[in-house]
């Protein structure tokens, strides 16, 4: 099978409606209440003077109270209460809608919004990646580029990027290399925003309905800040955008990552980075990998040479 790679938008790939699927077994959907969460918690961010609340007297609740949100949405409190408490998980296209503008969603919000509401897909499977994207990967000998799935696990790349950090390793989880190998925090000079963007990211790309999934999030739970992170249910896809490094031995690099999806395997991407022509960070990336090129010194054995 032929595969085309292109830029694309990952949201787009990751928030289309799936079709119902017959026979899949209720329990499944009800294992947990991400809706009701998710909207507990967006109904905590909306602060109540940007929907003309601020004369409404002191609040004992953070954000909207529920009958706010409600009558803002033209739903009944009763049928709020439901959706938050996980009695009803399914509501309407309108209704999704109205909770959207309510709750004042950017874009990528409430895509995720529209996903929580829908029925789930089957949980994927771990993620292989065929011999031909691997090809592509290592004809770029000299751009770090690997492939990353929704879960953020690392199943190929190529040796410029393993290179450029560890964490880019095929087995490699990127969300748990992030908040629980402390190199991650030398790598990246800033680590506060590249956390913040990875969880929020994990959050935007990832089903949350995934047991693998579930089983990460709940693994992390014991970082506090990723704790802490999570709580916000911040959405944002990763974008192509800069991003900056300061490796052991090339020192400080300036990078663009690009996002490229995989036609037919639209659960992964292909991460790239490539350093502005000409740059510093170009010359220092080019005898990062010239030197991870170059055959390692062997260590002496038998006899130790003496003066």
């Amino acid at each position: 099978m032929n595969h085309v790679f292109m830029v694309s938008d990952p949201a787009a790939a990751q928030h289309r409606q799936p079709a119902p699927r017959q026979g899949y077994p209720e329990r499944a959907m009800t294992r947990h209440n991400l809706l009701g969460e998710f909207l507990r918690a967006r109904r905590a961010r909306v602060r109540p003077d940007e929907l003309g609340l601020a004369s409404y007297g002191r609040r004992r609740v953070t954000g909207l109270r529920r009958e706010e949100l409600a009558g803002f949405a033209g739903i009944s409190v009763q049928y709020l209460t439901r959706l938050e408490q996980g009695v009803d998980r399914h509501p309407s296209a309108q209704v999704v809608d109205a909770l959207t503008k309510a709750l004042r969603l950017d874009l990528d919000a409430a895509r995720h919004l529209r996903a929580l509401a829908c029925l789930p897909t089957e949980p994927p499977g771990p993620s292989e990646v065929g011999a031909e994207v691997q090809h592509l990967l290592d004809s770029w000998g000299d751009t770090p580029a690997y492939v990353r799935d929704r879960r953020f696990d690392v199943p190929a790349a190529n040796k410029a990027a393993m290179a450029l950090a560890p964490m880019y390793r095929p087995g490699r989880n990127l969300v748990r290399e992030v908040f629980l190998d402390p190199a991650a925090r030398s790598l990246f000079p800033d680590w506060p925003d590249i956390a913040e963007q990875t969880v929020a990211a994990l959050r935007a790309t990832a089903d949350l309905r995934d047991p693998r999934t579930a089983a990460l999030v709940s693994e992390l739970q014991h970082h506090d800040h990723f704790r802490s992170l999570w709580a916000r249910h911040d959405v944002r896809p990763s974008r192509n955008e800069t991003k900056r490094f300061d490796h052991p031995d090339a020192g400080p690099l300036t990078l663009r990552r690009q996002t490229l999806t995989i036609a037919g395997a639209e659960d992964q991407a292909i991460i790239v980075y490539q350093p502005e022509p000409g740059s510093a960070s170009a010359h220092a990336l080019a005898k990062l990998l010239r030197s991870e090129s170059l055959p390692r010194p062997q260590t002496p054995r038998g006899d130790t040479l003496t003066d």
